[in-house]
């Protein structure tokens, strides 16, 4: 008797584990590229910051963002873009080093915006941006470092940002 209920107890206490969700992170550093993948359509990974990882174009959901090397004039740059259709980004500001657009970074608080762009256009280093998703949730995102070469022939481009969350769709950091 005593054995059945050991074993029904540790069996309870395995399944009670199982079904726990885990907690999705709302801050990080990470890092995308532009690195173009292929099965049955072409497809790149972005970053969705409601999950806190990166995940491809042809997932649903879609990332938040995704890297671009825009080309003009023999000159490339490299870009964010939203995969929301909406006006979703709006820059903070460019800071001479990082310790300063650290600060910047922990220092921002609140959200209060009233024009947004398109795309991050240009990022460099050393700048604090903001991103608001389509169901109107922010995220404040410091852009870390960055890659803009040519790789085999092929544009490329890399981005690896800090970034913090906030998933009740207020306009308040933590």
């Amino acid at each position: 008797m005593k054995k059945t209920i050991y074993i029904l107890i540790s069996l309870i206490v395995a399944v009670a584990a199982c079904n726990k969700d885990e907690d999705i992170r709302t801050s990080g550093t990470d890092t995308i590229d532009n690195k173009t993948y292929q099965s049955t359509t072409y497809y790149v990974f972005g970053f969705l910051f409601s999950q806190a990882k990166r995940v491809s174009t042809t997932e649903k959901p879609r990332p938040d963002i995704i890297v671009y090397v825009n080309h003009d004039n023999a000159l490339y740059r490299l870009t964010m873009q939203a995969n929301n259709l909406n006006p979703s980004f709006y820059k903070v500001g460019d800071y001479a080093n990082e310790v300063a657009a650290k600060t910047v970074f922990d220092n921002l608080k609140t959200v209060t915006v009233s024009s947004w762009s398109e795309m991050a256009d240009p990022i460099s280093p050393n700048q604090v941006w903001i991103y608001k998703s389509g169901d109107e949730k922010y995220t404040k995102f410091r852009i870390v470092s960055t890659v803009n070469e040519i790789r085999q022939n092929i544009p490329y481009g890399e981005c690896t940002f800090q970034w913090l969350h906030q998933p009740d769709g207020s306009a308040t950091f933590p």
